[in-house]
């Protein structure tokens, strides 16, 4: 073989092995690029995944918060109910005095039979169905969606020489929507 041929095939050679190895190394890149595309598009959903988990994780947290809202409010109309219990027992407690106290002065009266009379007409708050208060009513309902659960107050007061009677009524919200007075003079028996 003359020396023009091996310088031939030895350049053909090295043009083989340079094409194949640009044709490695575009098929290389190529791959890479699939790669990167794959990876970038992992991303992209694990942002989205972590975004909406991040949305749903605020919806949690303002439920709870709106939760723990309403179970404070619940407790704090627990409190005001209460309270307003405390004071309606001492106000009929003290106007069961009242009324003993107008018949020990009435000649005619017996502080006794006054006292069974307010007792029967007026029975204590905790003996008294479906009341709280000594006289605040609630619905004997359980709470339903849209029901209205206002609140009505009954009090009434019995002095010597004049009956009074109140009726409010109060709304969800504690604002007084209903607010009635009557008095009449007692007559003598």
């Amino acid at each position: 073989m003359s020396t023009g041929a091996i310088i031939a095939i030895v350049i053909v050679a090295l043009i083989v092995l340079a094409l194949l190895w640009f044709l490695g190394r575009k098929g290389r890149e190529r791959r890479l690029d699939t790669r990167r595309e794959q990876a970038h598009e992992i991303r992209r959903d694990a942002e989205v995944g972590r975004a909406q988990a991040d949305k749903t994780r605020a919806e949690a947290d303002r439920t709870r918060a709106e939760a723990d809202a309403q179970a404070a409010e619940a407790r704090r109309q627990d409190a005001l109910a209460r309270e307003r219990s405390a004071t309606a027992e001492d106000q009929r407690r003290e106007a069961r005095e009242r009324h003993i106290e107008a018949a020990k002065k009435d000649p005619d009266a017996d502080p006794d039979e006054a006292a069974a009379e307010f007792d029967r007409q007026h029975p204590p708050a905790d003996t008294t169905a479906g009341t709280t208060g000594g006289g605040t009513t609630a619905t004997d309902q359980p709470d339903l969606p849209g029901r209205d659960q206002s609140v009505e107050h009954y009090e009434r007061t019995s002095e010597p020489d004049v009956e009074r009677e109140r009726r409010f009524e109060r709304d969800q919200e504690g604002d007084v929507v209903r607010d009635e007075s009557y008095e009449q003079p007692r007559t003598n028996r």
